[in-house]
């Protein structure tokens, strides 16, 4: 089984047919060469169903209740690194790195997976994880 983390944007482009990688994320989920081990983390979540309307935000939240995703709770102690990562990565007015950024960083730094689903190819293009390794974005 392929681990693989997942970032907001793909979760809104998988639940709404209008969205321009709505197909990419779709054949990614149905044609990976193994099961896919889909993670996340609850900001991701919550960014995702703020940018969904009230019925795919539903079949969304279904279809993470259904198992078809794991989300990664974090602690209250793991703040502070994010709070680190978020000032090391943000560079304002071009690029920052929000919380569900920070909360994938902090995932794939726990796991070990540094395989993602997103569509912010520029912002994790540049992070690199603790033992120097970049993501591989899918």
């Amino acid at each position: 089984m392929t681990a693989c983390l997942l970032d907001a944007g793909p979760m809104v482009a998988l639940f709404h047919r209008g969205d321009r990688f709505h197909a990419h994320f779709r054949r990614l989920m149905m044609q990976a060469p193994s099961p896919l081990m889909v993670q996340t983390t609850w900001p991701c979540v919550t960014e995702a169903s703020h940018l969904l309307g009230p019925r795919w935000r539903v079949a969304l939240l279904q279809w993470i209740a259904a198992g078809a995703v794991q989300v990664f709770p974090f602690d209250a102690e793991d703040l502070p690194h994010m709070c680190e990562w978020i000032t090391q990565y943000t560079q304002l007015p071009r690029t920052e790195m929000d919380l569900a950024d920070a909360s994938l960083y902090w995932l794939a730094s726990e796991s070990g997976v540094a395989r993602i689903m997103t569509v912010d190819v520029r912002d994790f293009s540049r992070y690199r994880l603790p033992d120097g390794r970049p993501f591989e974005i899918l």
